[in-house]
């Protein structure tokens, strides 16, 4: 009965994710181009809201659990498991004053209205997962942007989404790159549950009623581990240990 909901839902919940991409496209880029990256920057964060708002239609709840206390004059890396796309608005609102940028596949760099424009001029870093002497040089470059401007770097290490909720293993190279070039940041791991139970039966019609959680570790700083490995593995242990498929 759930699933046969889910149709009319779904479609309703398209239309409406579709819409709110479409409006924000020209606005953003009136905010980049006249107000520079401050007036960009709001308007994506407004997207992002209204994006939101948008799964409320399936009844999809969300919940940001932090007990850390995290000044925002210093640059992060956000540590994330990752099972679907719907993690990302919730993580840009909530992570909203840290100034998140993420770490995204090439292909999302063009074609898709409002968030590609969002990911080519509001700081991400785009790469080819296939073509090492693209990606690499690009996550250095996102480090340094990240030491530099004190943003958060948002990764997601597993690669690719968890489509059943079972955390995947860590890929470490990127994180090892943006250890070395943001060496004075901080770490903040972060689990992440029931994303994945949106999109349980494909991508239509919709998962509903999803809580979906996110769960904030202790943060980490980057310069008080001389193994950098033991910190990925720190931080791993935390991050999987927190996950209830």
């Amino acid at each position: 009965m759930q699933k046969l909901l889910s149709y009319p839902l779904t479609f309703i919940y398209a239309l409406c994710f579709l819409i709110t991409l479409l409006i924000f496209h020209p606005i953003q880029w009136i905010g980049f181009n006249v107000f520079g990256y401050k007036g960009h920057k709001k308007c994506a964060d407004l997207m992002n809201i209204c994006l939101m708002r948008c799964l409320h239609i399936l009844g999809t709840r969300f919940t940001f659990n932090n007990v850390h206390h995290i000044e925002t004059n210093q640059p992060l890396i956000v540590v994330c498991n990752h099972q679907s796309m719907y993690d990302i608005s919730p993580l840009s609102v909530f992570l909203r004053k840290y100034h998140p940028k993420f770490i995204s596949k090439i292909e999302l760099g063009k074609g898709i209205p409002s968030v590609s424009y969002n990911l080519r001029h509001g700081g991400s870093a785009l790469i080819d997962r296939k073509n090492p002497r693209q990606s690499l040089p690009a996550i250095m470059k996102f480090g340094e942007y990240i030491e530099k401007n004190k943003r958060a770097a948002v990764i997601f290490p597993e690669g690719t989404r968890s489509k059943d909720g079972h955390p995947k293993p860590f890929q470490t190279k990127g994180l090892e790159i943006l250890f070395k070039k943001a060496p004075s940041a901080l770490v903040v791991p972060i689990s992440i549950n029931n994303s994945w139970k949106t999109v349980r039966y494909g991508k239509f019609p919709m998962g509903l009623g999803t809580h979906i959680t996110f769960t904030v570790h202790k943060p980490l700083k980057v310069s008080t581990f001389a193994n950098k490995q033991e910190l990925i593995n720190n931080i791993e242990t935390t991050i999987k240990k927190h996950i209830h498929p």
